[in-house]
């Protein structure tokens, strides 16, 4: 049975226009949009929902248990109701949860924070509830009558795609519980069991320890430090002892001091970087491979190195100073894989050019489409000194033209028309 009570029922205020822009960009609203377009017997109503949603036609979204609803404005000016029907989760789902999150602390202290901790869905899932949709769970009802997904749900659908960007415990609700009964449940389970057992019977000190309960709250995260920190001096009066390069020296320092300074700013955020990168579609690959001297030659060329060393890594990388110029970018902007795509040209076939060819199809609306040419992985914009890159992970990257070469210009994106706006963006700002 669903608990129905003041906490259960959300309003969201409409969201701005959309355009250019990805619906998505966290795992689990990307897997609520998987959801939808895995099921829909007809792409063209999902297209036709992506351009109502982008065009800002939906209204105020209500969140309750197994419902989502709003009114979706058409392009004639008609309004629709358009809900969004998702089974609750019953009593005894709803224990597993909660038994099975308050043996984890990260999750407990991620939603008592009211954020969704990364591997909750994972580990949900072990346990046997499934809080994410899966393909047909998502059930459409329209004024407009259609009989499957119609250009509204499907409108509404993918506004909700952004509310669980920003709010994910939306998805709880609809699952059937609001916050306060979701962190009213955690609380009772995780009372100390000392405090629980009766001075009587007493409580095992090792069960005790090993059942634990709510962590008190962790001190608050340090400031991330504006810059890197400098690397001493070596500056000792004393001549170099043989085979060693102060230059290189004073520059390798620099560029660990820039590593830490990254690795540190990765930490202080690293719940956002484990949901977008361990739950949605993987954008890298997550384990740490060891870079190829090339590569690493690359990377170690950022910072302006002096000249006599930037040679040196010129030539490790195999490459001249000119070359190594767009080379560093890449790597600034995306690390391996970036300058990866920089290097390769290849041949997108099959299933990859059947998915290339329908990302390219939905980004834009018929008449802001650009008009592109294809020559294996890169797409270029006729008449524009602009080129969208597709890597091997499905991710876009987008290019620009300078000199007769084509350089890195930004971070990449899964939706083209979102990578292709970045480098508008970019040319604006300078």
């Amino acid at each position: 049975m669903s608990r129905h009570d003041a906490d259960s029922e959300r309003t969201f205020a409409s969201l701005p226009p959309a355009h250019g822009q990805a619906f998505a960009r966290t795992w689990w609203g990307r897997a609520w949009l998987k959801a939808l377009e895995d099921a829909a017997l007809d792409s063209a109503q999902l297209k036709a929902g992506r351009r109502l949603a982008r065009a800002g036609a939906v209204g105020a979204v209500s969140v309750r248990p197994g419902r989502i609803t709003a009114v979706v404005q058409d392009r004639d000016g008609s309004a629709y109701r358009a809900d969004v029907l998702l089974a609750e989760l019953d009593d005894e789902q709803w224990n597993r949860l909660l038994d099975m999150t308050v043996e984890r602390a990260g999750h407990v202290a991620a939603l008592l924070d009211r954020d969704m901790p990364p591997h909750l869905v994972e580990d949900a899932a072990a346990a046997g509830v499934d809080l994410l949709p899966g393909m047909g769970d998502l059930e459409a009802r329209c004024d407009c009558d259609a009989w499957d997904h119609c250009g509204h749900t499907a409108a509404l659908c993918y506004q909700v795609a952004r509310l669980l960007d920003q709010a994910p415990l939306a998805l709880l609700l609809m699952r059937g519980r609001g916050e306060q009964a979701l962190l009213t449940g955690l609380q009772a389970r995780s009372a100390s069991p000392a405090a629980r057992a009766s001075a009587d019977e007493g409580v095992d000190a090792a069960e005790a320890y090993a059942a634990g309960g709510i962590l008190p709250p962790l001190p608050a995260l340090p400031d991330l430090p504006a810059e890197p920190g400098t690397p001493p001096s070596l500056d000792t009066g004393t001549p170099p002892a043989a085979g060693i390069d102060p230059g290189a020296l004073r520059h390798l320092a620099a560029r660990t001091a820039a590593e830490a300074h990254r690795l540190l700013a990765e930490a202080l955020h690293a719940e956002t970087l484990l949901a977008e990168e361990l739950h949605a579609e993987p954008e890298r690959d997550c384990a740490v491979e060891e870079l190829t001297v090339t590569q690493d030659a690359v990377r170690l060329a950022l910072g302006a190195p002096p000249e006599a060393v930037a040679d040196r890594l010129a030539e490790g990388s195999g490459r001249d100073r000119e070359a190594l110029a767009p080379a560093t970018r890449a790597w600034e902007l995306g690390g391996a894989a970036a300058a990866e795509v920089l290097e390769e040209e290849w041949t997108v076939s099959g299933e990859t050019l059947t998915r290339a060819r329908a990302a390219l199809e939905g980004a834009w609306d018929d008449e802001e489409r650009p008009s592109l040419r294809a020559v294996g992985n890169r797409w270029t914009v006729v008449d524009s000194p602009a080129q969208l890159r597709l890597g091997r992970d499905g991710r876009w990257w987008p290019y620009r033209e300078e000199h007769g070469r084509w350089v890195p210009a930004g971070g990449a994106s899964r939706d083209p028309a979102t990578a292709l706006a970045s480098l508008a963006a970019a040319e604006e700002e300078g």
